[in-house]
């Protein structure tokens, strides 16, 4: 009897061992379910917390800005508990690929393969991205030839009937994603993910060790593949930053150009810019014989024939609707109508027209000369006020200020030196980004204030390049102080429209935990 005992008494306290073990595995899984849970919901209000940033007009750095981007939302006495919302992203130029910034990715720092698509040059196309890893002009066509919207065939490229006669086929449609381009002939997930397997842009153990999973090559550099250099998004809104209207200096009545020009300009700022359109600079504004062409792929013999022929129908429009009596604006004699193009605000920095005016031909000096410290001060202003396109919204162009040199390098007329000296004036000496500087390099003539680049330079770059863009990319993180589970999600912002409007969003959780607890912590303290 007393052995029954001992067998039920031990049967009991098996049982409610087992039923302990199991509350208290229960407990666990809740536990960290709801801390998962807790991430989840950091990360997604990160995303409404970036849209309502980029809108905001007091923020003026989306660069890196912990103090904005990084943010408590679950205060607690230790660091177990207090939770927060982190928007990082990789330090572009830092090339050991070991440190993050809390900010923003400009979409326009990206090659936009949509815009690239569009080019009616298609070797230029080609060309801007054959500067990525592991890039081929066949592979490169064929991705041009998937992005466009027609059915011809690329050089190198393949359209509809080469995926048609593969087994099983595959069926052209527009990207959603540029996850999407492994579907294209001949891209594999080696150049599209490279070494950076959970991607989060930084040089992790394994990535690094020539053994484990991903295959890399132990060189101490982070293969990044082609995710961090193309875009499906980037555009610039073309208003000033209050969004009101730009003054369009390429508009054919010159009369009401002076007038608007003159509500904001001096009376000389406005007649040498109207003077510029009607007679032309003294000399070419580009030191060699290429002109800059606007996007029409046309060679230069092309589009300087269509525009004479355009403004020899233009004078001859002006001229019959004026008689024979000569059409003035303060003196400025405007009968010959508008005979040139300003392809480039740098067109009229240190600039000289020949114009005639009270009936004698008068040498006009530009306004806007080009010493550096001068321009410092009037060039935003001149950048925010005047635009040479009619075009509501600009794409395409390359954010200096955060693209990666292998994106800077396929630029049109960006020599290699020049794109390696950008890329490197973008992060400080000891690799940390220098947000703090990116208030004096708000347009592109910081190139030519800090030395890197001449006037001639910029005029023939500036149809490529900007320092602005208005469609954002963010990696939010939610997350613990003191590790824990990590919720990433990726994002893609379109502020051209106010309210901005949340075009993609990815989770990247599944990847894994992303940024050690001490790269999140950098810049924090119990009390921020």
């Amino acid at each position: 009897m007393l052995l029954i005992v001992l067998v039920v008494v031990l049967l009991m306290t098996l049982g409610a061992y087992t039923f302990s073990e199991m509350m208290v595995t229960e407990y666990e899984a809740t536990h960290l379910y709801n801390r998962g849970a807790s991430t989840r919901a950091f990360a997604e209000s990160g995303i409404e917390l970036a849209a309502t940033l980029i809108c905001d007009a007091e923020i003026d750095n989306l660069y890196h800005d912990p103090s904005n981007f990084q943010v408590l939302l679950q205060d607690h006495e230790v660091a177990r508990g207090r939770g927060r919302m982190s928007i990082v992203t990789p330090v572009e130029g830092n090339f050991s690929a070991n440190t993050i910034r809390f900010g923003l990715v400009n979409e326009s720092s990206k090659l936009n393969l949509i815009f690239l698509a569009e080019m009616e040059d298609q070797e230029q196309a080609r060309l801007m991205l054959m500067d990525l890893p592991l890039m081929t002009e066949e592979i490169a066509d064929a991705i041009l030839d998937w992005v466009d919207e027609d059915d011809d065939v690329r050089d190198y490229g393949a359209e509809s009937d080469d995926y048609a006669g593969l087994n099983p086929p595959i069926i052209m449609k527009p990207l959603t994603s540029l996850e999407e381009l492994l579907l294209v002939d001949g891209v594999t997930a080696e150049m599209l993910f490279g070494e950076d397997a959970n991607r989060n842009g930084l040089l992790d153990a394994r990535e690094n060790d020539g053994e484990n999973l991903p295959l890399d090559n132990e060189d101490d550099m982070l293969d990044l593949g082609w995710m961090p250099y193309l875009t499906l998004h980037s555009r610039e809104t073309n208003r000033r930053a209050d969004g009101s209207d730009r003054i369009h200096i390429n508009q054919t009545d010159l009369r009401t150009l002076h007038g608007e020009l003159s509500e904001e300009f001096s009376e000389e700022e406005a007649q040498f810019i109207v003077a510029y359109l009607a007679y032309g600079p003294v000399e070419d504004p580009l030191s060699d014989s290429e002109n800059a062409v606007a996007e029409s792929g046309l060679s230069i013999d092309e589009t300087e024939a269509l525009e004479q022929a355009a403004q020899a129908m233009a004078t001859a429009m002006f001229a019959a609707s004026n008689g024979e009596n000569p059409v003035t604006i303060e003196g400025l004699d405007i009968s010959p109508g508008k005979q040139f193009t300003i392809n480039s605000i740098y067109d009229l920095v240190d600039a000289e027209v020949e114009a005639q005016i009270d009936d004698k031909t008068e040498t006009l000096t530009s306004p806007w000369p080009g010493d550096a410290n001068a321009m410092q001060d009037y060039l935003p202003e001149l950048m925010d006020a005047l635009t040479t396109s009619d075009k509501e919204v600009i794409r395409g162009r390359i954010d200096i200020n955060q693209a990666r040199i292998e994106v800077l390098s396929g630029i049109p007329g960006m020599n290699d030196d020049l794109a390696d000296q950008i890329a490197r004036a973008n992060v400080g000496a000891d690799g940390e980004p220098i947000g703090e500087n990116m208030a004096l390099r708000n347009t592109t003539g910081w190139l030519y204030i800090e030395g890197l680049a001449e006037l001639t330079d910029l005029r023939a770059l500036d149809q490529y390049i900007t320092t602005n863009g208005d469609v954002y990319s963010a990696q939010i993180v939610g997350h613990f102080d003191e590790g824990g589970p990590q919720t990433r999600l990726q994002t893609v912002i379109d502020s051209t429209e106010y309210p901005a409007r949340v075009l993609h969003v990815r989770d990247l959780t599944h990847l894994g935990v992303g940024y050690r607890p001490e790269l999140l912590q950098q810049s924090t303290s119990p009390t921020n």
